[in-house]
């Protein structure tokens, strides 16, 4: 008999060992580390993913479990240790089996949990499953106690929705070209060469610009930083022409990809750069801002302007024709390709094969698209309706 609760008593230890060790790991694993993991085919880190999502149950219904193995493995073996003893020996011996417990069931187990949080707990998933399960169930028998403030659970799905969807961006990144970010040549503000210094305030006090693309006879040549017109502008022989002023300009190719450039301009200290298609010609161009744009959303500051691509009249929707292909599917609940068109106006004007003029509509899966304006050979402004719905156009 002695040897079998003294078997049971170490069994109990260990899983109480490893309970904790697997407790202590899981609450040092950030939930962004496990959805990678298991987008990499890590074994236990989508279960860890999935029992993260209720963060707060994890630490209670772990506690009592482990709590209950180091009880139960407590009393196996002081009722070995105090048979046929002494009273002195058996708190003597009652006593060593509380350190030990202590230390093998609850100290010992923390520092292995600390010491590699992702590998205990991805290894342990199926045992804090079960935990997680059997003292979710031990605690939901206790009353919960009044609290004020705002639900703990809601802020907590507040904050792995922002995690998901950050992560949702930093793996769309990675497949991004540079192209996809850019602001296209006609929207780029641009000032000659020779403009004046005079021409070149006003314009960067009126757009509001830090840099300016120096352009000569279409062709970008050069970029100018405002600020370093500031200790300029107060000397005696100041400059009189853009040319005097202008910084050599960084070009890239539009099918680059927009994960290595932030890091390439992060490593050179550049922020803006301009990109040309196979050709050699301008394109766009592509800021620092843009790319964390596509990772964490838009970036505004107080002297932006919110502006809508993208407004509901009625039963169809006014788009501006810059807006990526995807942002329009969202909108309207369709399914679109954006591997061939990256914005609205691309794709109207694969629809027309040519320039359409205003007031043309073509129709894509059951989607009406109509030209409302022009910009020279540019489509500017676009509505899109169903096709059952014409009417309203």
């Amino acid at each position: 008999m002695t040897p079998l609760l003294v078997g049971g008593a170490v069994v109990l230890l260990l899983l109480a060992f490893w309970l904790r060790a697997a407790g202590t790991a899981i609450s040092r694993v950030p939930r962004a580390d496990a959805l990678r993991d298991d987008s990499d085919d890590v074994v236990g880190a989508g279960t860890v993913a999935d029992l993260i999502e209720e963060r707060e149950v994890i630490t209670p219904a772990v506690g009592v479990v482990a709590s209950a193995l180091l009880i139960f493995s407590s009393v196996l073996a002081t009722s070995v240790v105090v048979v046929d003893r002494s009273a002195g020996e058996a708190v003597t011996g009652a006593f060593m089996v509380g350190i030990v417990a202590f230390l093998v069931g609850d100290l010992f187990p923390r520092q292995v949990g600390r010491w590699n949080s992702h590998r205990v707990a991805y290894r342990s998933s199926r045992l804090l499953t079960a935990a997680v399960t059997l003292g979710g169930w031990a605690n939901d028998l206790l009353p919960e106690p009044e609290q004020d403030g705002p639900d703990q659970g809601e802020l907590a799905e507040d904050a792995d929705e922002q995690e998901r969807e950050l992560i949702e961006s930093v793996l769309e990144f990675g497949e991004t070209i540079v192209r996809e970010v850019m602001t296209p040549r006609p929207d780029m503000i641009t000032i000659q060469v020779d403009a004046s210094i005079e021409k070149l305030v006003d314009l960067a006090t009126d757009e509001g610009f830090s840099r300016v693309p120096v352009s000569n006879d279409g062709d970008i040549v050069g970029l100018v930083i405002v600020k370093d017109l500031l200790h300029m502008l107060t000397d005696d022989d100041r400059p009189t022409a853009v040319a005097e002023v202008m910084r050599p300009v960084k070009f890239v190719p539009e099918t680059k990809h927009a994960s290595v450039l932030l890091g390439e301009m992060q490593t050179t200290h550049i922020h803006q750069v301009v990109v040309v298609d196979e050709y050699g010609d301008v394109a766009g161009l592509v800021t620092i801002e843009d790319l964390l744009e596509e990772l964490v959303g838009e970036i505004g500051d107080e002297t932006d302007i919110e502006e809508s691509m993208i407004s509901s009249a009625g039963d169809a929707w006014d788009v501006d024709a810059r807006l990526p292909v995807d942002d329009l599917a969202e909108a309207v609940g369709a399914e679109l390709p954006d591997d061939e068109w990256d914005t609205v106006g691309g794709l109207v004007l694969a629809l027309a094969e040519r320039v359409p003029e205003e007031g043309e509509v073509f129709e894509y899966q059951q989607l009406l698209f109509r030209v409302s304006r022009m910009q020279g050979r540019r489509v500017s402004q676009v509505t899109v309706s169903w096709a059952d719905r014409i009417s309203q156009l």
